[in-house]
């Protein structure tokens, strides 16, 4: 989780992580953007890698499970390193940290559930589509426009009808969409109503609170393999407190148009480890689909000015 994030100027990926300022703490050097650069990519690595480990899980856990064990994780992270203040929490307050806990599960449990029926190729790119919307939907410049279009015409190819269409899992990608766009703009209300990382903590231990159920019933109704648990772990671990510290560290060192243009690379990053790691071949269309959302990023990232 994060602050105050924004679609193309912090990191998109991993929708779990909170992230510093932007603005560096002091100038970085050359030596220092080339750190930055390289631990954003391993950042971008760490995250879709988790995921696919994650899904190895599936059989056993079922992507419920997994994403429980996932929430889990993180808030041990977060509320470690924020340490929130939650008796000095005002209603003004909790309110949106609450609203954030049920969209932060809902996302990963959507995105995960998209991953067991289509891939994690395809339900990256489909969530990557709500930040890129919010993106969008506040510009008011022609080649805003045309990013749009072509992100449009990269969703047809992607949900054009076929006999092996799952739409059940596109529709499971689209709520992550909308829940990552929910998730960014409540995160911009709860950064400036509680200082530092301490609303994204409250809400990642308030989301893991929700899933805590899902645990006891999986181990009552039949312990799930010290494998499979080993497994949902590491995707916490990859996917949520790998990605944290990286961006903390990376967002001191890289100009925030060159971050938000590398996390749009993600879908891409997805796509090659769920072939590589998982055996999720891909057609020309949709790489050809997957190739048209992330330009439509990378055009309006570059374009603007400041």
């Amino acid at each position: 989780m994060r602050a105050a994030p924004g679609p193309v100027t912090a990191p998109a990926p991993a929708p779990v992580r909170p992230t510093a300022s932007p603005r560096p703490d002091r100038p970085a050097g050359r030596s220092g953007r080339l750190a930055g650069v390289a631990v954003m990519m391993g950042s971008g690595l760490s995250n879709q890698t988790g995921a696919a480990i994650g899904s190895l899980a599936f059989p056993v856990l079922g992507p419920v499970g997994v994403v429980a064990v996932r929430q889990y994780v993180a808030a041990a992270v977060l509320l470690a390193v924020a340490r929130p203040r939650l008796r000095s929490f005002t209603g003004a307050q909790w309110r949106p940290v609450l609203l954030l806990a049920l969209v932060f599960g809902t996302m990963n449990l959507s995105l995960y559930s998209a991953i067991d029926r289509i891939g994690l190729g395809l339900a990256v790119t489909l969530e990557f589509l709500g930040p890129l919307a919010i993106a969008l939907a506040a510009a008011r410049r022609r080649v805003d426009i045309l990013a749009a279009v072509v992100a449009t015409a990269g969703v047809v190819t992607l949900m054009r009808p076929r006999p092996s269409t799952d739409y059940t899992g596109m529709a499971l990608g689209l709520l992550a969409a909308v829940c990552w766009a929910s998730y960014i703009l409540l995160n911009r209300t709860v950064g400036r109503r509680i200082p530092g990382a301490q609303g994204s903590a409250a809400a990642s231990g308030l989301s893991a609170l929700m899933f805590l159920p899902v645990g006891i019933v999986l181990v009552l109704r039949q312990p799930p393999t010290a494998e499979a648990v080993g497994y949902a772990v590491v995707a916490g671990v990859l996917s949520s407190a790998v990605p944290y510290l990286a961006d903390m560290f990376s967002l001191r060192r890289v100009p925030a148009q060159a971050f938000g243009l590398f996390m749009s690379v993600n879908p891409v990053l997805a796509a090659v480890v769920g072939w590589v790691g998982l055996g999720q071949h891909l057609g020309w269309t949709e790489w050809a689909g997957i190739g048209a959302i992330v330009a439509a990023n990378s055009l309006s990232i570059v374009t603007r000015r400041g």
